[in-house]
């Protein structure tokens, strides 16, 4: 037992969990939890994330975004025509917890629809609340029937909250057209506003699969099977002549690893085998390429990759999806207390503010958020190929929204070109983008560069840009409708010509949102400012999955309801890549639900114990 940076020569398990990551941390905890004599190797290619400030600490996650960051995978896309010939960067958990140690922290559940459609027996909306509210202890007001109390994963408020910002950002809504809603995750509430909560305990610590699944069991001294390699990468699963997998290969990852850098992969790889299974648990992007490696995926991919088929797989790496995201920064009359660019900008010594136990350290500075769908009055105003999608896929789904608006508290944005002071950042996210990408290697070592195309903005019609178009509009009206405007950050806005209606203003502390009377207009040219604006700034929101969707193979499917991989045996994936069909939420919480029916499913298949 223990975590290694170097492997037993000895160690022999059962299972070889490849990925670290939310998903692989619940699976990894509930196996060894469910028999003592089942050996558990979890095998993640970043570090041990125990303790660590950055991670426990929500008020801090955007250290992971540093370039310099050592928690977090930066995958290149490749160049994007449609996004200004930008090559966006897709950041990825690289730390043990994955996505859940450096996330926003938001707490949000998707829609009973999301679920449903994914048209799977056992992965409906009511088959999967038992394992919704398993993995929980909820702190809110919502309704008790459909959360949990009893959960590893803790949910508040971490202690603190601005409440004047919540107030008035839901008044603004309110004025828009949004009602309150006491609990937006439910999985039937929608076009509404609430205050939302995070993954963090009431004393503000966050509460990602590692800290909740994996280390308490590493420390009470009673699961001597459970093993985690860390700092180490998973390259291929290694198979018999029945394509049953036997195990995996692997290397030490030279970002941890310096003195082995010189070698092509950094080491000569090793290998462990499994005398039970193989689960992949390397996220949406890392598992594909993984498959791939081994030598399942599509034929003609593999060929030119130079790796030898062992099962022919075209839904491997294939239908990337991922939500649309972009942050339109303003400014405001807030006080320090109420946003966290005093942090961002080193303002509060985030040491002495650790050291004396501030309490907002326990907060992400995310307090509230919409699920949003337009008026009959917007949907009279799109153009025909947005109008054709909505009265198509929304106008009779009232469960579905169209976008997700989210208040961020700070300035995203470099603070050195701006005046000091307090702004919020409000996100804008695409429920359920048109657009897909793909990615694939391009040769069989870690090393050979990725063919990752992120898809944004490729879906006929333009209806993923033009949603986004309608989103900007709208929540510039419930933002003009906060006591705490203060006008746009205009080098983050679009560019309006001389003259607009719709240019950007900054309005003094006489802002009165009552006497707001009337929408901004727009006009043609400005429509396509906010276009050009959009194609310059859209990017990942972090929640990259569906690259080895669970659908019949026929259909593109990369595993089957049980998380088999199509072609192989003993060789299951558990992460956000089967996700078939998109979210309306953040990932994390499907993600955490996804490990505990893959641990569920196999534990019921080497009858290690009941649900």
């Amino acid at each position: 037992m223990g975590i290694y940076t170097r492997l037993p020569a000895d160690l022999e398990v059962d299972v070889i969990i490849a990925g670290g990551g939310t998903a692989g941390c619940v699976v990894a905890g509930r196996l060894a939890e469910a028999d003592p004599n089942l050996s558990v190797l979890v095998i993640e290619g970043g570090q041990d994330n125990y303790d660590n400030p950055s991670v426990v600490h929500p008020a801090l996650f955007l250290d992971h975004l540093a370039p310099t960051s050592k928690t977090t995978i930066f995958y290149q896309t490749n160049k994007q025509p449609q996004l200004a010939d930008r090559n966006p960067v897709v950041p990825a958990g690289g730390v043990l917890g994955g996505g859940s140690s450096i996330n926003f922290a938001m707490y949000t559940r998707a829609q009973r629809e999301d679920y449903d459609s994914w048209d799977t027996p056992g992965w409906s909306t009511n088959e999967l609340l038992p394992f919704f509210k398993k993995l929980e202890t909820y702190h809110g007001q919502g309704d008790p029937a459909v959360h949990g109390f009893e959960g590893l994963v803790q949910i508040s408020d971490g202690g603190y909250r601005a409440h004047r910002v919540t107030r008035e950002y839901i008044t603004g809504a309110n004025k828009v057209g949004y009602p309150f809603a006491h609990d937006l995750c439910d999985f039937d509430s929608n076009n509404a506003v609430a205050p939302f909560l995070r993954y963090s305990s009431p004393d503000g610590q966050r509460q990602d699969s590692a800290h909740c699944y994996v280390h308490p069991l590493m420390r009470d001294g009673k699961h001597p099977n459970l093993h985690v390699l860390v700092e180490t990468q998973v390259v291929r699963v290694l198979f018999d002549d029945t394509k049953r997998a036997t195990g995996v290969e692997f290397i030490p990852n030279p970002k941890f690893h310096p003195t082995v850098a010189p070698l092509k992969d950094g080491a000569p790889p090793q290998t462990i085998r499994a005398r039970k299974l193989v689960v992949l648990s390397a996220g949406a992007i890392g598992t594909p390429n993984i498959l791939e490696r081994s030598g399942v995926g599509a034929k003609d991919i593999l060929a030119k990759a130079g790796v030898p088929l062992v099962a022919d797989a075209p839904g491997v790496g294939a239908s990337y999806e991922d939500h649309h995201l972009v942050f339109w920064p303003y400014k405001t009359s807030l006080t320090p207390d109420e946003t966290n660019d005093a942090i961002v900008t080193g303002r509060i010594d985030r040491n002495l503010a650790i050291a004396e136990k501030k309490r907002r350290m326990g907060w992400n500075f995310v307090d509230a958020a919409v699920k949003a769908r337009p008026s009959d009055r917007d949907v009279a105003k799109f153009d025909p190929a947005l109008k054709a999608a909505w009265d198509r896929d929304f106008a009779n789904n009232p469960g579905r929204p169209l976008l997700f608006f989210t208040l961020v508290q700070t300035l995203l944005g470099d603070p050195s070109a701006h005046p000091p002071g307090q702004y919020v950042s409000p996100a804008i996210y695409t429920a359920y983008p048109y657009s897909r990408g793909h990615v694939h290697i391009t040769g069989p070592s870690m090393s050979d560069p990725l063919d990752f195309d992120l898809g944004i903005f490729t879906d006929a019609g333009d209806v993923d840009l033009k949603t986004q178009v309608w989103g900007y509009k709208k929540h510039r009206e419930l933002m003009r409708r906060t006591a705490f405007y203060r006008g746009e950050v205009a080098a983050s806005h679009p560019k309006f010509p001389a003259g607009s209606r719709a240019a950007c203003v900054e309005v003094g502390e006489e802002h009165d949102p009552d006497k707001i009377v009337g929408d901004i207009e727009y006009a043609a040219e400005d429509d396509r400012a906010i276009e050009q604006c959009l194609r310059e700034t859209i990017g990942t929101c972090w929640h990259s999955l569906g690259t080895v969707k669970m659908a019949p193979f026929e259909k593109g499917g990369g595993v089957d309801g049980d998380l088999n991989v199509y072609g192989v045996q003993g060789l299951k994936v558990v992460d956000l890549s089967i996700v078939p069909k998109n979210v309306a939420a953040n990932t994390c919480n499907t993600a955490y639900m996804v490990g505990e029916k893959g641990a569920d499913i196999i534990m019921r298949e080497l009858g290690l114990g009941k649900k």
